[in-house]
């Protein structure tokens, strides 16, 4: 087989316009990056209610594209418990595991070690309360897996792509880690485009039995924490490409129908990362300009937050909607946005629901 160093290095050789066009693109992104660290005007208290946000949405938004069906309510509600216990199923074994596995890389990053051994222990943290994933947790995979497409019933329709087979991992991985440290030390090429690659060639090589797609995201936290980008704790990645979900998987597999290939293509792939890393620091200057809970609202849901700055006491859902004139939905959904910000506490259930100011 081909060196991996030699096709990584084709790989990342574009045409000229091309390179012009990537080389904007995160000429932008360290710009904005650098203007969020040094205009930064977000309290302390701020960044860490955003950063708890965050945790919450990343988890419900990473899971939910490989099919979990958990809101970011109720992933709030695990996250709230602190001490995980009594998980009620499948959903709640996998939210678990990446609430707690997120929280460690927004606060110990600058601590973790980036190799193969971190990356599995990553993937033994990930699924440590799935039941189902006891026998290949932390552990690359044994037998051979496909990325299938999957229609709306869960039946599976065709395969996708074929990733590298179980006795070719361990070589695979080890040169692929080897070479993006090397990389990120010696500053050949930009940060965001070794990471770029690794996360493509991981999901391509798909090491792992299950949990794949999750634990890439949490790399690429990691990656992007310690080469610098630390607005990405305060606006979520992986909510973003649940936004974008659809482009996600055409990206991704553009690319990886070339894996390997003499034409190997990865600019669908990258131009895709680069626009999600582009908006996440877009969202994080925009934040750090002013220090006000509207710069996450849509105009609707200002419209609820303006009125409830001037009630006192514990309201209902339904009397925002008399006040404002705006249907059920609408408020329903403003005020678990606001939960989900930290700025409303909701009490009781049901019908008895209520929400005050934190």
């Amino acid at each position: 087989m081909k060196d991996p160093k030699a096709r990584f290095r084709k790989r990342l050789d574009f045409s000229a316009n091309d390179t012009r066009r990537i080389y904007q693109i995160i000429t932008k992104i360290d710009t904005l990056n650098t203007q969020w660290q040094f205009g930064n005007q977000l309290s302390v208290q701020t960044i860490n209610q955003l950063q708890a946000s965050v945790i919450v949405t990343s988890t419900g938004a990473s899971n939910r594209i490989e099919g979990n069906q958990l809101t970011d309510e109720q992933v709030r509600e695990l996250y709230q418990r602190r001490n995980i216990k009594n998980l009620k199923n499948r959903d709640e074994q996998e939210v678990a595991g990446y609430l707690e596995i997120l929280q460690n890389v927004f606060s110990s990053f600058e601590n973790l070690r980036f190799s193969e051994n971190l990356i599995r222990n990553f993937h033994q943290e990930l699924l440590k309360y799935s039941e189902k994933d006891q026998r290949h947790r932390g552990n690359y995979k044994f037998t051979s897996n496909t990325v299938e497409a999957i229609d709306e019933t869960g039946k599976v329709v065709g395969v996708i792509f074929e990733p590298t087979p179980q006795f070719l991992v361990p070589k695979e991985m080890q040169e692929l880690v080897e070479w993006t440290k090397n990389e990120l030390e010696i500053d050949e090429y930009p940060k965001l485009l070794v990471i770029a690659n690794f996360i493509f060639e991981f999901l391509a090589i798909h090491p792992f039995q299950d949990g794949n797609g999750r634990c890439s995201r949490i790399l690429t936290n990691l990656l992007l924490l310690q080469q610098g980008y630390d607005f990405v704790r305060i606006v979520s990645h992986e909510n973003l490409i649940e936004q974008n979900k659809a482009d996600y998987y055409v990206a991704l597999n553009q690319t990886q129908q070339t894996w390997k290939k003499k034409n190997e293509n990865m600019l669908p792939w990258l131009y895709f990362f680069l626009k999600i890393t582009l908006l996440q620091a877009e969202k994080a200057l925009l934040l750090s300009q002013k220090e006000e809970t509207e710069n996450w609202l849509s105009e609707k849901q200002q419209i609820v937050w303006n009125t409830i700055q001037n009630i006192d006491t514990p309201f209902a859902k339904s009397e925002i909607v008399q006040i404002t004139g705006l249907n059920t939905r609408t408020v329903e959904a403003s005020l678990k946005k606001l939960v989900l910000m930290g700025k409303l506490k909701r009490i009781g259930e049901g019908r008895g629901v209520r929400y005050v100011f934190i």
